[in-house]
């Protein structure tokens, strides 16, 4: 079994404060120098990022300087008069003015870069986290998640059906015996009242006849 080899630790950069020194340095030399000196600013940034595109450009700093300063050297008097003459002033302010700018982006980028890692680019996917290896990490048992249980529903509220009148009970006609019994009774109450009458009547005719 091969274990992982060491990891070579990552180079922590300077400090801000000795940064900024030693890019104000590099500014000033090259400024009082009225950009003669310009091209060490491009060297520094080269030795220190030792990317093929610094290199380049300090090769290219340094060629302009040396064709200003020619340019200025076949100018016949101590001042400026010829179209060579200022072509150079040009060519060095413009190169002074060019290589402080890209100097100063490109260190601070680098540094920053140096301390707090590459910034992601956007709208690429991030890349994955690294697989833990079986033999230095041991992964949890594979547990199944627990069925959640879902909520029963209540029941659905039931409406009252609303029940239709009860009809009205005819009213109960008396019974056919009952009828007979009370004819019966009215005809014995018509004898009685017929015999009553007569009976009156008949005394009261016998009482009119012993009078006379």
């Amino acid at each position: 079994m091969h274990g992982h080899g060491y990891t070579q630790p990552v180079k922590q950069p300077p400090p801000t404060a000795w940064l900024v020194f030693v890019r104000v340095l590099f500014v000033a030399i090259s400024v009082l120098s009225i950009g003669i000196l310009a091209w060490t600013m491009l060297l520094r940034l080269a030795i220190v990022t030792r990317k093929g595109l610094d290199w380049g450009l300090f090769v290219a700093a340094g060629a302009a300087d040396l064709l200003a300063l020619v340019l200025l050297g076949t100018e016949p008097g101590d001042e400026v008069h010829t179209v060579g003459g200022w072509t150079g002033i040009g060519l060095l302010l413009g190169t002074l003015v060019a290589v402080t700018a890209y100097y100063l982006a490109a260190d601070v980028r680098h540094f920053h870069q140096l301390r707090y890692g590459p910034a992601p680019a956007y709208g690429y996917p991030q890349p994955a986290a690294p697989t833990p290896s079986p033999y230095t990490a041991t992964s949890p048992p594979h547990t199944q998640p627990l069925p959640q249980a879902h909520p029963t529903p209540p029941p659905p509220a039931r409406t009252p059906v609303p029940q239709p009148p009860l009809p009205a009970s005819p009213p109960r006609r008396p019974a056919p015996a009952r009828i007979d019994q009370v004819r019966a009774e009215l005809d014995e109450l018509s004898d009685y009242l017929r015999n009553h009458d007569g009976q009156h009547g008949s005394r009261h005719d016998g009482d009119h006849e012993g009078g006379r």
